[in-house]
């Protein structure tokens, strides 16, 4: 019982134990994958946006995965990100559909002109 009550307030157990798995994996990469794979996670936490635990956990799996066939075949970093590090990194955060924090504020300023439209003031928050 007390597991579901501290899933409820912190998330899933299962998924911070997957999560740590795949950041092992990653941390454990050899030079120059390990720093490119570390750079890439630290910018897709920043920017990528989304907010559904499973979607993130599937996607850390999936780019401990590349770095790490990167790694075995010794494929050189610039063919695999080729020449905008950035431009990759977004692309491949497109490839995995979940909720994103945007979403729930999209939905907050459409209800909003709505309500403005329909004569119903409503705050901005």
């Amino acid at each position: 019982m007390a597991a579901k009550w501290i899933e409820a307030l912190t998330g899933s157990l299962e998924q911070k134990k997957q999560y740590k798995h795949d950041k092992g994996r990653i941390d454990a990469l050899p030079a120059p994958y390990g720093a490119a794979a570390k750079a890439m996670h630290r910018y897709l936490m920043h920017s990528g946006g989304i907010t559904d635990g499973d979607t993130l956990i599937t996607m850390f799996g999936d780019l401990a995965d590349l770095w790490e066939r990167a790694a075995a075949d010794e494929t050189p970093l610039r063919d695999i990100v080729g020449d905008d590090p950035v431009d990759f990194a977004e692309t491949f955060a497109q490839a995995y559909t979940g909720t994103h924090w945007i979403d729930k504020e999209r939905a907050r300023l459409v209800k909003a002109v709505d309500d403005a439209e329909h004569g119903q003031p409503r705050d901005a928050d």
